[in-house]
């Protein structure tokens, strides 16, 4: 079938490599999770993240598995009713997993500049409930990491970092989850790089990665105790655990991760450029940027609208996917308003900021190959004449 966008949310960034290794893994007959998995692993730890880390089957799973290590008697560091702060504007999986863990989220707005949390409004909403804040790094952004930092060390706070947009992003020269207790990083299809599903979970503290090694496959020990007859099981667990496909893949992909994100930032100074540049543009709405501090690898290109246009805002996206440039909301708009959060008695209360995103703003994806001049002209054709 034939994809109706011209411009798509993401284009098809397996290179023949990738599929190469996919295969070679497949013909071993050795597909489940082993040496490939292994190997990834090594790889993300060593040369990408510099932390320990486990590969999951995704990265909604590494946020699972976080939570649930946090509240497994074996590290007992939340109890049943503990508070979790966390940005309004966030995914779903990053959300669920706090609830499905026996803990209570609460919403914190965001700034609008950045998309991400809100400094003033995270500092309102601690109280002597509050033992973590699950931070999101939206499209790739971030907040003011050295005062969350703080501000997590002087109120006792555990830091996780749902990155999963945000691979390869620098605050101040220091990569994305590696400010945080936690951190959790996906492989899926549409994100920096792709292995089909997968994802990574990391922790500052080695020793939290045997805990998580147990939790991702069923509770057994023979994940960390090699044994011939190893059939016990010692704590609770799940079934998160990769493919060697989906490792190989993904392996393939990781070693041109400094390629792949300088495309990604090519194509998003080409965009911007040419968005800001065109003879149309008369201040009909701006594009989210980063700073001095900031050394992005953008997951998307957020576009806010400007007062005049924000009624238009739906026509605007109806026109735009009809004439083939495919549109996302910010994440998933300001979570407090999604009708499932009333099915567990959350109430968000005022997040003006997260709803001004809302109702103003929506993003477009990025490609992993480099976009030509004849592409850009069409992009530009397009994207204005949704504003007519």
């Amino acid at each position: 079938m034939k994809n109706k966008f011209f411009y798509p949310l993401t284009k098809n960034s397996f290179s023949s490599e990738d599929i190469e290794s996919g295969i070679k893994t497949l013909k071993t007959k050795k597909i489940t999770m082993g040496k490939k998995t292994l190997e990834i692993e090594n790889y993300f730890s060593n040369k990408i993240i510099k932390r320990d880390s486990l590969m999951v089957n995704s990265g909604s799973s590494a946020n699972l598995l976080i939570f649930q290590a946090l509240v497994n008697p074996k590290l007992n560091l939340l109890k049943k009713g503990d508070k979790i702060l966390i940005p309004a504007i966030c995914w779903s999986t990053s959300l669920w997993p706090i609830i499905q863990s026996g803990l209570k989220p609460i919403f914190v707005d965001i700034d609008e500049k950045t998309l991400n949390i809100s400094i003033l409004d995270l500092k309102k909403k601690i109280n002597k409930q509050t033992k973590g804040l699950m931070l999101v790094h939206a499209l790739g952004n971030c907040a003011e990491m050295d005062e969350i930092v703080k501000i997590c060390k002087e109120k006792k706070l555990i830091l996780i970092e749902d990155t999963c947009e945000a691979l390869g992003s620098k605050f101040k020269k220091k990569y994305l989850g590696t400010f945080g207790d936690f951190s959790s990083f996906s492989m899926y299809y549409s994100h920096h790089i792709t292995s089909g599903e997968g994802g990574f979970v990391t922790s500052k503290q080695k020793k939290n990665i045997n805990l998580l090694k147990v939790l991702r496959s069923h509770g057994w020990e023979k994940e960390v105790k090699k044994s011939i007859n190893n059939w016990r099981f010692i704590n609770s667990g799940f079934n998160l655990r990769p493919t060697d496909i989906n490792a190989s893949i993904g392996l393939s992909q990781l070693k041109r991760l400094a390629q792949i994100l300088s495309i990604r930032t090519k194509n998003y100074n080409l965009l911007k450029k040419t968005l800001y540049e065109s003879k149309k543009f008369k201040n009909q709405f701006e594009i989210i940027t980063g700073d001095k501090v900031r050394n992005i690898a953008w997951f998307g290109i957020a576009i806010k609208l400007n007062k005049r246009f924000i009624k238009l805002k739906n026509n605007i996206i109806i026109k735009l996917n009809k004439s083939g440039i495919e549109t996302r909301p910010i994440i998933s708009g300001n979570f407090g308003n999604q009708p499932a959060v009333r099915l567990y008695n959350i109430f968000p209360g005022k997040l003006i900021n997260a709803d001004k995103i809302e109702k103003s703003s929506f993003f477009l994806g990025l490609h992993n190959v480099i976009l030509k001049e004849n592409e850009l002209k069409k992009f530009e054709k397009f994207f204005f004449g949704a504003f007519i």
